[in-house]
């Protein structure tokens, strides 16, 4: 298990962060935030509340329009050596998995480590020691049976977990996870989130995910982050989320 584990995670601090994209939607308002290391944080709110693009900016995939992030020991992403070191240790765990269905299970957990190759070195076979910690993050999602099989061959739950297997294995120091529970059913999605949750505090990492299940939210959250029209309405703990906070983030209608 030691081997998918890297160092410990970083503070990563958005700093008046707004987006507004060219057709003038202001996808994000400016928004500050802190995610410390060790906090699992839920980014809770319906479709189009700015959740996907907050946790972009994290990573660098959105550029701000306004404000900027600041990363612990590396300063803000606005110089491409940092970005590329930040997006490294950054594990990504997507809502439609991203796997390559014809590839076995490891093939595609290898993925994870290339960050870490120059591009013309992604052209040899992988070292013993990268397919030993392919195999651990594997063996950490209870997928090591699995690990030869095609992943077209696995089931969606299954599948998200070689997402986060795949994650993983950069040895992340900060975990992003965008919907990941979205297009599975209710306690195959309990199983994940039991898992990432679990995955996080044993290893210190700086966790942010993206949910619109509420009752999800409550239940593995460490803190949650309410967000309407791309502005942040709610930042507490789960136990603070009462009805009142709830219909602030959907309206009439709770989800």
């Amino acid at each position: 298990m030691d081997a998918v584990r890297g160092a410990s995670g970083v503070a990563v601090h958005a700093e008046s962060v707004a987006v507004r994209y060219a057709n003038g939607t202001q996808a994000l308002q400016p928004t500050t935030l802190r995610f410390e290391p060790g906090r699992f944080t839920v980014l809770l709110g319906a479709s189009g509340a700015g959740k996907s693009t907050l946790l972009r900016c994290l990573n660098g995939l959105v550029r701000p329009t306004g404000g900027q992030v600041r990363v612990e020991g590396l300063g803000t992403l606005d110089d491409a050596a940092r970005l590329r070191q930040h997006r490294r240790q950054t594990g990504m765990v997507f809502q439609q998995h991203h796997l390559i269905g014809r590839l076995s299970v490891l093939a595609n957990v290898l993925m994870g480590r290339l960050g870490y190759h120059a591009s013309w070195a992604t052209l040899r076979p992988w070292s013993r020691e990268e397919k030993e910690r392919a195999l651990a993050a594997i063996d950490r999602v209870g997928l090591i049976e699995r690990a030869l099989h095609r992943a077209d061959e696995l089931s969606g739950g299954q599948q998200q977990r070689v997402g986060v297997a795949r994650a993983l294995v950069q040895q992340p120091r900060v975990l992003l996870a965008d919907e990941p529970v979205a297009s599975l059913d209710p306690a195959t999605a309990e199983h994940l989130m039991s898992l990432m949750h679990r995955i996080c505090r044993s290893d210190g990492l700086t966790a942010v995910v993206s949910l619109h299940q509420v009752e999800l939210a409550r239940r593995h959250a460490d803190r949650i982050v309410g967000l309407r029209g791309g502005a942040v309405v709610f930042d507490g703990p789960p136990s603070s989320l009462n009805e009142s906070a709830v219909a602030e983030l959907y309206g009439a209608q709770a989800h």
